[in-house]
């Protein structure tokens, strides 16, 4: 019994030698790791497929860790993700000029096992969720409409055009992801160290439901005279403030999507996140 006794105090002390806790905060970039199709490009030379990934954009983390010994440890982070511009629908034609871009704004936490594979390189892999954020997407559509009707009677003169701005925000449903890291640490004293990452995170998102945060449409007359047409409370025909994203549509509601992509009702689509980055960052051990 004493032996045995003795033998785990041994163990316990061996693990309380070389077990270490620490924290550390980074920052990076992250480019797509597969384009998926966003939307098109249109031009008087034609039409082209737009392709993305939510998940490219500025990034940084914070995590906290505990290595058991010199090799095996457990990893928590937490992390925000700045999304850049991609391109659902553009248009560059005489009288109509449309720009329709969406951008992440994302937080994220993961859990991962980390590997030294020696004392500076090491590796990490675990799961990844996103815990809040949105998808915002921005729109400006501008189209001549001279020499069409006006409510007021006759003809709009030449020059008039409708102005139209908005903002819609996406959210989704909560999703399940992998994060994989190769990495390389510089110790610049037994607490502190630097660190560069290369890091891939594989992950998509079901959309739940979209809403209109702002809308305004003008038509605007050659002298500069504006008159509203549309707002947030005032939407046009066939315009849903919000838009529910569904696993299944009737044959008029699947009708109603294909013509209008602002009706109520949506199929579902899952939207990438997915990314290849590179991190660079600062950690501080506690332990020995």
């Amino acid at each position: 019994m004493r032996k045995s006794i003795l033998i785990l105090a041994m163990i316990l002390a061996t693990v309380n030698v070389s077990a270490q806790f620490y924290v550390s905060a980074s920052g990076g970039y992250s480019i797509p790791s597969a384009g998926v199709q966003f939307g098109t490009e249109t031009t008087i030379a034609g039409v082209k497929n737009t392709y993305g990934s939510y998940g490219e954009g500025m990034h940084t983390q914070l995590r906290g860790g505990y290595f058991f010994d010199n090799t095996f440890g457990v990893e928590a982070s937490f992390g925000y993700l700045h999304g850049t511009d991609q391109t659902i629908r553009k248009v560059t034609v005489p009288g109509n000029n449309v720009d329709v871009i969406a951008r992440a704004r994302a937080y994220g936490a993961s859990a991962s096992l980390v590997y030294k594979f020696t004392n500076n390189i090491y590796g990490r892999f675990g799961a990844l969720i996103k815990v809040g954020g949105e998808t915002e997407a921005k729109g400006y559509i501008k189209q001549d409409i001279s020499g069409q009707p006006s409510p007021s009677g006759g003809n709009f003169p030449n020059g008039t055009y409708n102005e139209t701005t908005f903002t819609q925000d996406y959210k989704g449903r909560l999703p399940l992801g992998f994060i994989g890291a190769l990495g390389y640490k510089y110790e610049l004293s037994n607490k502190v160290s630097l660190f560069a990452e290369f890091e891939y995170m594989g992950i998509s998102v079901t959309r739940d439901k979209a809403i209109f945060q702002e809308f305004k449409s003008e038509i605007v007359t050659p002298d500069n005279n504006r008159t509203v047409v549309a707002t947030i409370d005032n939407l046009p025909i066939g315009y849903s403030k919000e838009i529910l994203y569904v696993d299944e549509l009737t044959l008029t509601e699947a009708a109603a999507a294909e013509v209008n992509p602002y009706a109520r009702k949506q199929l579902s689509e899952k939207v990438p996140y997915s990314s290849f980055g590179i991190n660079f960052g600062i950690s501080y051990s506690f332990g020995k």
